[in-house]
């Protein structure tokens, strides 16, 4: 329960604490009591009623879940529109140039420029305003009517009662005024028979007017408590009902089960309830009526606009800058006119206009010419018109650099040219009939270097083969090797292979012989490992 910081007990103790909260939740023992001498819910959970340590509450109390902090200098009250505190005779050192108030500055002023100030006329001082701050609590900042004076809103509430109070004794008047004519033209015969049907209609239009007047005022029939302001409701207000009495619902139009879908949520009903009816006594054609004419069209063609822009690159959005897209669009709706207008003078220009008053050629006119004609009974031309090759869209039949045929009208070995030169360089200049019996002089003359060439052409001197020593080196003709030089030097290079594989046997002294004999040659050839032999594994 609401208890004061929880110092150490018994077991003892903490079962009769626990006995004494049930018999209070049972309420067999009278509630526990407050500082101020309030009862306390027994019912309360711990976790709201135990007070925190660092309070040092003595006694159980609920303090700590109220705001037990209160600032003093917190207010509710406001400004003060308007007031004034002093009015000065003469002008002030430090006050404003333009109107001599001490409470702002010349930039500050809100009064009229004057064409000279107040600090060099000295007149005209203005009165020093009420200038007031408040320390606002959480509350007081974000409270939106703050300093609000409701009765100013009775300014509203009166100018709209004067105007409908206007208004009904103006239809009073106007009623009073064709009873009074009525009255005078019934004593007459030529009166009564004068009375047209439209007086009779504006006398039926006064009299309902006047009906609906009062029983708005008796009955409240033409107001509606409407939420407003807010998504979901907040202030309420009352606001005048636009619908009247008389009219017929929509779901009431036609009552067969298999017409136009209504949808009692939204209110709506998008088909024609009465689609066989007369559209001039009809007054309503459903709601796709409203979506597909008037500014909704426009509206929609905007929003594609919008759309379709924004996908090709323009930063535009209809609903974060809706005056940017409405400008844009109207810019676009301009330049395609223009086009339009280019596009249908360029046709004119090049077909010319048949709405024009020009004369119309007589072969023209009545379908018949001069041209003989001739077909087959199939109905092909066979004679009296040339046939038309098909064009592609790719330019044809364009000559450049001089040349009177197109590249690729000749072939010759594999390769493609001009057929009037005889080129097969694409844009080269074309030099005409110079130019081939050029190419064919060239042509026979290196025929004829290439027949004279292979004629003193000399045939080749056999090549003798050589002999090769061990692993590729020439050895001369008269070349004779000693077969006990050869195994010593064998031996030797053995003993060096042998010293290079142990450092251990290298000597000091290095002894350096430049005279290196065939033999010496012979062995060193005989004993190098070639990396490329398939055999170098199994040498010793």
């Amino acid at each position: 329960m609401a208890t004061a910081s929880v110092a150490f007990k018994s077991r003892e103790d903490h079962r009769k604490k626990i006995e004494l909260e049930e018999a209070r939740k049972a309420g067999l023992a009278p509630a526990e009591v407050d500082e101020d001498g309030n009862e306390i819910n027994p019912h309360i959970p711990q976790y709201m009623s135990s007070a925190p340590w660092y309070l040092n509450s003595e006694r159980p109390s609920l303090k700590h879940q109220r705001k037990w902090k209160s600032d003093p200098n917190y207010t509710k009250s406001w400004y003060d529109r308007g007031a004034k505190i002093f009015q000065a005779d003469k002008y002030r050192k430090g006050a404003c140039e333009n109107c001599g108030a001490m409470t702002h500055d010349l930039k500050s002023c809100i009064d009229r420029p004057r064409k000279v100030g107040a600090k060099w006329t000295n007149k005209h001082i203005a009165p020093d305003e009420k200038v007031e701050t408040f320390e606002l609590d959480y509350d007081g900042k974000r409270d939106r009517w703050n300093g609000y004076d409701s009765t100013t809103y009775a300014r509203v509430i009166e100018r709209y009662e004067a105007r409908d109070e206007a208004r009904r004794k103006y239809l009073k008047e106007q009623q009073l005024k064709k009873l009074d004519e009525k009255n005078n033209n019934q004593n007459g015969e030529e009166g009564f028979e004068g009375i047209s049907d439209e007086e009779e209609d504006e006398e039926d239009d006064l009299r309902v007017d006047e009906a609906k007047v009062d029983e708005s005022k008796q009955m409240d029939f033409a107001k509606v408590e409407k939420r407003v302001r807010t998504t979901g409701g907040g202030s309420t207000g009352t606001v005048r009902n636009l619908c009247i009495r008389e009219d017929t619902a929509k779901y009431l139009l036609n009552l067969d089960v298999n017409s136009a879908h209504y949808d009692p949520k939204t209110r709506s009903m998008r088909e024609d309830p009465l689609p066989d009816a007369d559209p001039n006594e009809k007054f309503y054609e459903g709601d796709n009526q409203y979506r597909h004419s008037g500014q909704a069209l426009e509206f929609k063609q905007m929003n594609i606009h919008a759309w379709e822009a924004f996908e090709k690159g323009q930063d535009i959005h209809m609903q974060a800058a809706p005056s940017q897209a409405e400008l844009l669009y109207k810019n676009y709706k301009v330049i395609k006119e223009k086009l339009e207008y280019q596009t249908k003078d360029t046709i004119l220009e090049k077909y010319g206009n048949a709405a024009t008053e020009e004369e119309i050629p007589r072969e023209l006119l009545l379908g018949q010419s001069e041209k003989d004609v001739e077909y087959d009974r199939a109905g092909r031309i066979i004679k009296g018109q040339e046939t038309v090759l098909p064009r592609s869209k790719y330019e044809e039949d364009v000559f450049i650099n001089n040349h009177t045929s197109v590249w690729g009208s000749w072939w010759k070995d594999h390769q493609w040219g001009y057929k009037c030169c005889k080129q097969f360089i694409r844009n080269s200049y074309c030099t005409g009939v110079a130019g081939i019996e050029a190419a064919e002089a060239a042509a026979d003359l290196m025929k004829a270097n290439i027949a004279r060439k292979e004629a003193t052409e000399e045939t080749p001197a056999p090549v003798e083969e050589k002999r090769v020593a061990t692993w590729g080196t020439d050895i001369p003709d008269d070349l004779v090797l000693d077969e006990k030089l050869l195994s010593k030097a064998l031996k030797k290079e053995d003993e060096r292979k042998r010293e290079e594989r142990d450092e251990r046997k290298r000597k000091y002294n290095v002894r350096w012989n430049d005279e290196v004999t065939q033999e010496d040659m012979e062995a060193y050839r005989m004993k190098k490992v070639h990396h490329d032999d398939p055999m170098k594994d199994f040498l010793d």
